[in-house]
């Protein structure tokens, strides 16, 4: 049996995939931005969330997009940390903190917030790992070339699974050695993050497609591919224009079936009741199939 803690939630990811719900608490997310920017939207949608079948909240105060600006440590305080406060009563689900900011992360932990999403996976601040490894949280890393607003100029790979292996890999050794715990870590390979799209390369679908290949470093796995742009392009293809970003559902649903069959553990999602839907048919055949 796997087991994976988060706060004092136990979760065996043998008998079913975890789900991520999106909370963005920002007014320029690509998918989302504004909806939920005000306190009461924003706990409104993290109980919909847990209702809908979501097993983690991942709240965010910085847009991540393609071209985004990174904003001051006390705007994003100031967007995060009300909703927290309020929302750590409402919901019985883990409430994750996506930051790479150790003083955002250190608001966030201190209310009772239990796991830290980093897109850096460190590197962003060195005094996160210190902040992780005091609160005992379980902690995220991802493979992002770039930052949000340079990622997605002309990123280049010779073996994209294979430089985000060992990516994850020395950043993984890295967390350990700094004292996290191992069974604390979970790895992603950050679909959209500075991976190409278009043209004929399609750097996404190769990691959904090649992704078996991440569970030889023995950590859960999250996959974050949902209503992303690779989405929108290859439906070009078919309808001569990429799907905006409404019309991304089944392709969302596709990548996280697939990404399942291939050794996800966590699908970090704005459509939750979806894709619960389609994952529950999913872990029926395959962890079926590994008893």
């Amino acid at each position: 049996m796997r087991v994976l803690k988060i706060g004092d939630k136990k979760f065996d990811l043998d008998e079913k995939t975890l789900i991520m719900g999106i909370l963005n608490v920002t007014p320029d997310s690509f998918a989302d931005g504004g909806l939920y920017y005000s306190i009461d939207k924003a706990v409104e949608h993290a109980k919909q969330i847990e209702k809908n079948g979501g097993d983690i909240i991942d709240i965010g105060g910085e847009s991540s997009r393609p071209g985004a600006k990174s904003i001051t440590i006390d705007e994003e305080i100031t967007r995060v940390i009300p909703v927290i406060e309020q929302l750590i009563e409402e919901v019985s689900i883990p409430i994750s903190i996506d930051t790479y900011k150790s003083k955002v992360a250190e608001k966030a932990l201190e209310l009772g917030v239990s796991m830290v999403n980093d897109i850096t996976a460190l590197h962003g601040d060195r005094n996160m790992v210190s902040m992780v490894k005091e609160y005992d949280a379980a902690l995220c890393i991802m493979h992002m070339k770039g930052t949000p607003s340079t990622m997605q100029k002309n990123p280049s790979y010779k073996d994209v699974m294979g430089e985000i292996t060992s990516f994850l890999e020395e950043r993984s050794r890295y967390a350990i050695e700094q004292g996290i715990s191992e069974d604390k870590i979970i790895v992603d390979p950050g679909i959209g993050f500075g991976k190409r799209t278009g043209y004929g390369i399609e750097d996404n679908c190769t990691i959904l497609g090649e992704l078996s290949r991440l569970k030889k470093l023995g950590f859960p796995i999250l996959i974050g591919a949902s209503r992303k742009t690779f989405i929108g392009n290859i439906s070009s293809k078919i309808y001569g224009k990429p799907l905006p970003i409404e019309d991304r559902l089944e392709g969302s649903l596709a990548a996280a079936c697939i990404a399942v069959i291939n050794g996800a553990d966590i699908i970090r999602v704005h459509d939750v009741k979806e894709t619960r839907s389609a994952l529950n048919l999913v872990d029926c055949i395959i962890k079926e199939k590994s008893l």
